[in-house]
């Protein structure tokens, strides 16, 4: 049986999660951006990232016996990293003690602070009729002393005279790189932010970061407001289509979102837009090009070449984004048309690049993005897998909010998960879509062909009563007014067999086998909660071992923080056009072959359950 996703509560936080058993303490908080202290990033070395259990129950490790008192794992204390889950939890997080010198981020990445926006406290030498320098050349001087560059925009020349005076030349230069963003009177070094985006075509998610201590200081999420234009990037494209007033309406839409969540933000943590200097971007190529209202129609046609695909640095108030208007906007890089910065943002979280292990990166959504390869050689392709993951064109289909089921199990009766805890099931989505299917596969109720038994077919069987005929259609029943159809389960097919299909395009170019895997990594909000094991019983990912099946959370906003907490970190993601090859799918003569030999469901004995 496939096991049911698990919920962790954290106190003092009230912070729930749910997650695939075996997740760690540690990595289940970072998904929800709760920040937990660690110096090691995950290894069990620092002892630092210790919770105490109330609730549910996990054995010590040697680590716990190395770096705990004896009493202290009496009493419950776990380290974090090593505590596995394999029941529903409560654990208590105690207060940060200290200032981390680094922050934890992405797949166990430790990230040492280097962000690109510094704040320098300087106590400048008044003017006298010997010392006659102007304001800027004082400033320049005194940041050169310190070892900074910096280049002064008119905009921020014309604030100097009157701060320089008012503070009595004691004051804090604000730096972007070598860009002056703001002096500010007196020392204001211990108050600096910046934000994290990740831009989906469906949802946003925005962390604001403090750039002093790399901790997130609040995280929110909302539905991106061009949502009304349609549900895909081909449909934003369409609209974009109709001239530059829609283009800007859906500019609009987007800065609009961005700033809804950026005054959440300021409101939870009391941090204002004048103390938040940088925002790290990143997304697909059709929503950082509508971020910036370009025309992002070639991308719907061939040879599907973008406007732009190189980083951009780009100023606040050019866009309209609240924060500090002189602060910039920073995307990362694309790798193609339909492989974006948020993937590029994924590769950085999770490096698959640059260490010696053989992975699979895939973002699993509407286009299926692919990463396959290690610090020798990287690939990465698109498999365009349409909306069945995200519920939609699914007869009961619907989104991962409270009604949805998002987990299934099938034995003698059926086990559903839903969101929102004790209520009624409304619809199913992606992640539920996925887990039912490889629960028919497993119960007999479905061949490998994709095809759905009736009840005719299993007599005896426990379920035999829940396959049903909706409107002429094969159906199972789920739930009261819930099921999932014969033709659901084809969109699913031709979903999943695309993605796969990119996955072993890939692995035949580099010339690897499955066997030569060493991990299989999820990413996306739809990776965070589909089950490992589901995902493999239905031939959306290799037959490897379920254990090297890893849901990586939101990686693309993992990679956003990375990128904005540190500057050599960005760096790296700006060179990973370099070090990753595209491949295109469209017109390769062994994408239908593959395809074909994908579409059915595996054999149950091939993906060992």
């Amino acid at each position: 049986m496939i096991a049911r996703k698990l919920e962790v509560k954290y106190l003092p936080f009230d912070r729930v999660t749910r997650v695939p058993p075996g997740t760690t303490l540690f990595s289940a908080a970072h998904w929800i951006g709760l920040p937990i202290d660690s110096t090691c990033g995950g290894r069990g070395t620092c002892g630092k990232c210790k919770v105490r259990v109330v609730e549910g129950r996990t054995d010590p490790e040697t680590a716990d016996h190395r770096l705990l008192r004896p009493a202290e794992i009496e009493d419950g204390w776990r380290l974090s990293c090593q505590a596995r889950i394999y029941a529903d939890m409560v654990c208590e997080v105690p207060q940060l003690l200290r200032v981390p010198k680094a922050a934890t981020m992405g797949l166990g990445r430790l990230v040492i602070l280097d962000p690109n926006v510094r704040k320098v406290f300087l106590e400048l030498s008044e003017p006298t009729l010997v010392d006659q320098r102007s304001d800027v050349a004082r400033l320049k001087d005194a940041l050169t002393e310190e070892g900074h560059d910096m280049v002064a925009g008119i905009a921020v020349l014309r604030t100097l005279p009157q701060v320089f005076r008012d503070a009595g030349f004691r004051v804090t230069a604000v730096l972007a790189g070598e860009h002056l963003v703001a002096v500010e009177a007196g020392d204001t070094t211990g108050d600096c932010y910046g934000v994290a985006f990740d831009v989906g075509t469906t949802t946003l998610v925005g962390t604001l970061m403090n750039l002093r201590t790399g901790m997130a200081a609040s995280v929110l999420s909302t539905l991106n407001g061009q949502a009304p234009f349609g549900a895909d990037v081909i449909s934003r494209i369409s609209h974009g289509m109709n001239g530059p007033d829609s283009v800007r309406e859906l500019q609009a839409a987007v800065v609009s979102t961005m700033n809804s969540i950026m005054s959440a933000l300021y409101g939870e943590t009391g941090v204002s837009p004048d103390r938040t200097y940088e925002a790290v971007v990143v997304g697909n190529a059709t929503m950082l090009h509508l971020l910036f209202g370009i025309d992002p129609s070639p991308l719907a046609v061939m040879p599907f070449t973008p406007a732009f695909m190189e980083p951009l640095s780009v100023l606040a108030s050019d866009v309209g984004l609240d924060i500090h208007p002189r602060g910039y906007i920073q995307t990362l890089p694309a790798l193609g048309a339909y492989v974006g910065a948020d993937i590029v943002a994924g590769v950085l979280a999770t490096s698959v690049v640059r260490e010696d292990k053989l992975r699979v990166f895939v973002d699993v959504g509407t286009n299926g993005e692919i990463v396959l390869g290690s610090a020798q050689r990287a690939l990465a392709t698109a498999a365009p897998a349409g909306p069945a993951f995200e519920g939609s064109q699914i007869r009961c289909g619907m989104r991962a909010t409270d009604g949805a089921i998002e987990g299934v199990q099938l034995g003698d009766a059926v086990e559903l998960q839903v969101i929102g805890g004790d209520v009624p099931a409304q619809g199913i989505c992606g992640s539920g879509l996925v887990d039912a299917v490889a629960q028919l596969l497993l119960a007999g109720l479905l061949d490998h062909s994709g095809r759905m038994k009736t009840a005719e077919d299993v007599p005896g069987h426990p379920l035999r009563d829940r396959l049903i005929d909706v409107d002429g259609v094969r159906a199972f029943l789920l739930a009261e007014g819930v099921y999932l159809t014969q033709k659901d389960i084809r969109e699913l097919q031709f979903a999943k067999g695309s993605i796969a299909t990119g996955i072993q395009v890939l692995m035949d170019i580099l010339g690897v086998q499955t066997k030569d895997l060493d991990e299989v990594l999820l990413g996306g909000s739809f990776g965070s909660y589909l089950n490992p094991e589901s995902a493999k019983i239905i031939g959306l990912v290799p037959p490897v071992d379920v254990d090297r099946i890893i849901a990586v959370g939101n990686s693309a906003g993992e990679g956003a923080k990375i990128a904005l907490l540190s500057y050599r970190e960005r760096q790296v993601a700006f060179e990973l056009p370099a070090r990753i090859e595209y491949i295109e799918l469209s017109g390769r003569t062994d994408f239908n072959d593959t395809f074909v030999s994908v579409l059915a469901f595996p054999h149950l004995e091939l993906v060992g359950s």
